[in-house]
């Protein structure tokens, strides 16, 4: 007997291929190089000196997920491919207070180095150090171009496609009244010059005319502000771990899951009831748009594995 399956099986299987998994017990997955971010430094006690041995572990707050790394013979410790979002930097060896740095946010693409320095004493004396003197970066140019999650959802649009807000970086131009979709020139380039990332695979995609534009459905929207954390733009002079085209690099990383259950819905509405009529028009021109939709993410196992759909 062949059993049929009824909408809700589909539904069901579209829903989880919208799903955001993110697991992790003491160490991080491994990320991208261009749509993650790292932390790096040196650490010091009171008199200069390097202290090499030290237990460096960084926390992501939202997910708990942790990562630990001991300093080298110089005090340099490196910390690549973290997820973005806010961390909390432990340092711990014997002999010395354990030094604990709260305040951290990381951006896609950011690189921080932030020097720490510890006190002679007991592991039973925690110093904490929140809102000290702000990070040293060394990637501003690299991240430049960020789109912060506030911004997609506090900031106006029309529609709800994250890459509506391209335009707010400079060198940045609309120009899909040339190609009918979602596309943009970046630094004067070519639209198909630009490359687009999302969690760091690339979006291979062309129109009629071979054209690479924006990733996005027939409706020339993308996943909607629910989905997306934050994206940047480069328009120029970055690093070689960029390429491929040579045009805008556009890197999006989506929004996962936490220790928190959280979750929207919402109606975006356009209508011609609100609309005044214009000038050389007898009556307000016809025009309505409904968007339904809504996000749902949290823990399946705290501090280990996370879901999230939109």
């Amino acid at each position: 007997m062949v059993r049929r399956r009824g909408r809700g099986f589909y539904a069901l299987a579209a829903l989880l291929a919208g799903m955001i998994g993110l697991s992790g017990s003491g160490s991080s997955p491994a990320f991208g190089q261009n749509f993650s971010a790292a932390i790096s430094g040196v650490v010091r006690d009171t008199t200069g000196a390097v202290v090499p041995g030290v237990s460096v572990t960084a926390k992501h707050t939202d997910s708990g997920l942790t990562r630990t790394v001991n300093t080298n013979e110089n005090g340099d410790y490196r910390m690549p491919s973290l997820p973005v979002g806010a961390y909390e930097l432990t340092a711990e060896i014997l002999g010395f207070k354990p030094l604990v740095r709260r305040g951290i946010s990381l951006a896609v693409a950011q690189e921080v180095v932030l020097n720490l320095t510890l006190e002679v004493g007991n592991l039973q004396d925690e110093v904490t150090v929140t809102g000290e003197a702000p990070l040293v970066n060394t990637t501003l140019a690299s991240t430049a171009g960020l789109i912060t999650g506030e911004q997609l959802k506090d900031l106006p649009l029309n529609g709800r496609s994250f890459h509506e807000l391209m335009t707010l970086n400079p060198h940045t131009v609309d120009n899909r009244s040339n190609s009918g979709q979602a596309s943009f020139s970046v630094a004067g380039k070519r639209t198909e010059n630009n490359r687009w990332t999302i969690n760091g695979v690339d979006y291979v995609g062309d129109n009629a005319t071979g054209q690479y534009n924006a990733p996005s459905g027939i409706s020339g929207q993308l996943l909607g502000v629910e989905a997306i954390r934050e994206f940047n733009v480069l328009s120029h002079s970055y690093g070689a771990e960029y390429g491929k085209r040579s045009g805008g690099q556009v890197t999006a990383v989506t929004t996962s899951g936490t220790n928190q259950l959280h979750g929207t819905a919402f109606e975006y509405l356009r209508n011609s009831a609100l609309d005044a009529r214009n000038f050389f028009d007898a009556e307000v021109a016809p025009f309505k748009r409904n968007q339904f939709g809504g996000s749902l993410g949290g823990p399946i196992g705290r501090d280990k594995m996370f879901i999230f759909g939109n």
